[in-house]
This record gives structure tokens, C-alpha cells and sequence, in this order.
């Protein structure tokens, strides 16, 4: 096939199957009961096309921040009649309104929490990635989601992106041969910032409830708003961040579903700044069929390569780029044949495909499929970074047995697998 011909069918396609799910979703006539828990910027980017869908009725926004949480409520007063009630703890929230859906945006390390909660309360639950901060709640959370019968969707939009599906096509099809090694990464250079003193915590913040089932430390402006990701006490990095979208394409690809080693070296060579996730990473990933790698850097970026983000497979008839705004693209090894590129079709702002996971989590509950990003599926990507950073912090590799979700003869490594919560709250089981 010609190269303008397969870009041109492939991204037709790719457009079709982006716009069909959306259509008819304006004028539903059953309206889901649907809350927020998590009303900073992510959280409402989900929740602005969960409304313009037309499959909400916005029963209630849930924030520990006031000031996150007046901004949500007057932002959906502008998007719709609906007249939504303002919480500062989702478990009041759960008992009164009682939703049909709940979307959980907040800071890695509520989501095992609220999730289980609210699948037990009767909610179907978009969460967000990662599905938490450590193996164990990884493994409550689907088990909740199998015991209750619930949808849980996760926020894996490149799941479902046009471009990231014809690519799988393109993968799966054969056309880069015998694939032997995958290398996901994502360089982004980032200026180093000087240390922030701790401060007072501001009006209108529930800062021990901000902190929850973490360990309770001073408040600083570096955590909070936006900046906990690169703070491990309730994030896991750029790996456990970015990491688990381009682990999910890996295991999309292949038909293994973990790794049966990782090793992982880096550290904090360049930043001085509050945080103290690591500044550069390298994971490996020893995969029955294949290795994998992941690399990170916060003090450079990528100029020197054709792409910054995304996933490289490496197959015996060329080098397949799998990427974010980008697209893909595929290398042949034979300097004979064409490149063959497939643009990106992705939502502004934030380069992102929620319209079509919103869809597809409509579809799950109304007609009792599963999701394109279940639980199961958001808890193995997960895995790959908490696996990958459990071992950054042995500083020593670590032999994975997926299918007993433990690590193998190794006492202290497993320990890793689940962390003490602070009172009074209980670490799902």
C-alpha cells in the first residue's frame, strides 16, 4: 500500500471512530447522577465532557481546597442548569447524594480509597491514573470493582486516541517483523526551581484531609496546587505520572500482561529543589518475549532525536515511534520503502481523547461491556511504575510473580508492596 493511500485511510478511520461515539450523547433522556471528587484542573476536564456529552446531571463537587472548589462550581454553573451541592468529604458526599457516577481527580494517593468507596456506595467510577500509590491498593481496588459488579474506567485516554489504535493495528499486524525490544520515555526539560520554604496552610484548605491516609507533613506551596507528583510520600514521579500511559501501550501490545524482572537505576544528579522523586530514571523490563525500558529526564530535553515522548519498537523490519502529538511513525529498515506517518486527532486543551473515554464508560454501563480501560488493564500499566519504582528505592532488581501479585523470595521487597496509613484511616484489603 502506498503511503498517502494508508495515511489517508487510517486517519479517516481514525476520525470516524472518534466522532461516532459521541453521537446522540447530547440528548439523552436518562441523566446519570454524577460527582466530582477532585476539582482542580484535571478533574474538570473530565467533568466539562461528561456535561456536554449530556449524560450527567451534576448532583455534587467535592474539593479539601475551597478555592479549587468555587472555581468548579462557578465554571458548571456557566455549563449547565445543573445546581450541584459543594463537600469537603466524599464519604458525606456518598452517603447523601448517593450518585450514579462518580469521576475521582484527586492526588495519586486518594484514589484506592475513594474508588472502593464509592463502587461499595453503588457508583460506577471514572479514576484517574495512576490507580494509586502502591501495589496493594491496586489489587483492593479490583477486587471492589469484580465483588460490587461496577464499571471502573480509567483515565487512560491514549487507550482509545484514533492515532494510538490504527497504530495497534499497525503493530499487530505483523508489519514490523519480530519485535524483540520496546524503549517508552519521555524528555521533557525542565528549568530546576530553588527550594520553597514550608508556609502556612492557606484559607480554606483541609490540609490533614488534603494529606489523608499519607504520612501528615508541613504544608508547601511545591505540593500543593499540581506539584505532588514528583513528591513520593503521595506520587511516584515522572514513571508513575506519564510512565503508565506508555506502559499501558506496551501491554496493549503484547499478550504478557507483567514483567518477571524490572530493575531500575537514577537518581537526583541536577535538581535542588523540595522534591525528591528522581530527576533521571531507567527502568528495565524483563518480559518473557521481549525487554522494555523506560528512561526519564527532568533537566534536559530531546533535541537531539526526532521525538521527545512515546514508545519505540524495535522490530526486524524497522523502528515503529508510537507518540502523543506526534502521532506514529514507522522507520523501515529498508532505506527502499517510505516512512509511513498517521497524524494525531486529539481534544484541545491538553492534547487529550476524554470524549471518547467518557463514550466508551457510557457504553460499559449501559450495555455491560467492559471498558477499553478497566480496572484490570489500569492496574497492570500502574504496576510497571510501582514495580519499577519499588525497585529504584531497594536500589536492586526484584522477580515479579503476576499471577500472585508478589515479589519472589525476596521478604523485604515485598513490604514495598502496600505502606501504613495514618489514623485513622484503614489500608484496603
Amino acid at each position: 500500500m502506498k503511503r498517502r493511500v494508508f495515511v489517508k485511510q487510517t486517519t479517516a478511520a481514525s476520525l470516524a471512530f472518534s466522532a461516532m461515539p459521541l453521537v446522540g450523547l447530547a440528548n439523552r433522556a436518562k441523566k446519570y447522577k454524577t460527582a466530582l471528587v477532585g476539582s482542580g484542573w484535571w478533574g474538570m476536564n473530565i467533568l466539562r465532557y461528561a456535561i456536554a456529552a449530556g449524560s450527567s446531571k451534576v448532583v455534587a463537587l467535592c474539593d479539601v481546597d475551597k478555592k479549587q472548589l468555587d472555581g468548579a462550581m462557578e465554571e458548571v454553573n456557566k455549563l449547565c442548569n445543573d445546581k450541584p451541592k459543594t463537600y469537603n468529604d466524599y464519604r458525606e458526599l456518598l452517603q447523601k447524594e448517593k450518585p450514579d457516577i462518580v469521576i475521582v481527580a484527586t492526588p495519586d494517593h486518594w484514589h484506592p480509597l475513594i474508588t472502593i468507596a464509592a463502587v461499595k456506595a453503588g457508583a460506577h467510577v471514572y479514576v484517574e491514573k495512576p490507580i494509586g500509590h502502591t501495589i496493594g491498593e491496586g489489587i483492593a481496588m479490583v477486587k471492589a470493582a469484580k465483588e460490587t459488579g461496577k464499571v471502573v474506567q480509567v483515565g487512560l485516554h491514549r487507550h482509545i486516541s484514533p492515532h494510538n489504535i490504527s497504530g495497534m493495528d499497525f503493530l499487530k499486524s505483523g508489519k514490523l517483523g519480530e519485535i524483540g525490544m520496546v524503549r517508552s520515555f519521555v524528555h521533557y526539560g525542565f528549568r530546576d526551581r530553588e527550594p520553597v520554604a514550608d508556609a502556612s496552610v492557606p484559607k480554606g484548605l483541609d490540609w490533614d484531609m488534603w494529606c489523608g491516609p499519607a504520612p501528615l507533613v508541613p504544608y508547601n506551596p511545591s505540593i500543593h496546587p499540581k506539584g505532588f507528583r514528583q513528591f513520593l510520600k503521595f506520587a511516584n514521579g515522572q514513571a508513575g505520572d506519564w510512565g503508565v500511559h506508555w506502559f499501558d501501550q506496551i501491554l496493549w501490545w503484547t499478550e504478557e500482561n507483567y514483567p518477571k524482572k524490572v530493575h531500575s537505576t537514577g537518581g537526583r544528579a541536577v535538581r535542588n529543589d523540595n522534591t525528591d522523586a528522581p530527576d533521571h530514571q531507567v527502568i528495565t523490563f524483563e518480559f518473557e518475549s521481549f525487554t522494555a525500558t523506560w528512561e526519564h529526564r527532568l533537566f534536559a530535553g530531546n533535541p537531539a532525536e526526532k521525538h521527545n515522548i512515546g514508545v519505540y519498537f524495535y522490530g526486524t523490519e524497522g523502528t515503529f515511534h508510537m507518540g502523543w502529538k506526534d502521532g506514529w511513525t514507522f522507520y523501515p529498515n529498508n532505506k527502499n520503502k517510505e516512512i509511513i506517518h498517521v497524524d494525531h486527532s486529539l481534544h484541545d486543551p491538553d492534547g487529550q481523547n476524554i470524549p471518547e473515554l467518557w463514550a466508551d464508560f457510557m457504553q460499559a454501563i449501559e450495555k455491560g461491556t467492559t471498558p477499553v480501560a478497566d480496572i484490570q488493564q489500569g492496574h497492570y500499566a500502574t504496576n510497571m511504575s510501582l514495580l519499577g519504582m519499588l525497585s529504584y528505592k531497594l536500589g536492586r532488581s526484584v522477580n515479579w510473580d503476576g499471577e500472585k501479585d508478589t515479589i519472589i523470595n525476596d521478604a523485604e521487597a515485598n513490604k514495598l508492596l502496600k505502606r501504613t496509613y495514618r489514623d485513622p484511616w484503614e489500608y484496603p484489603v
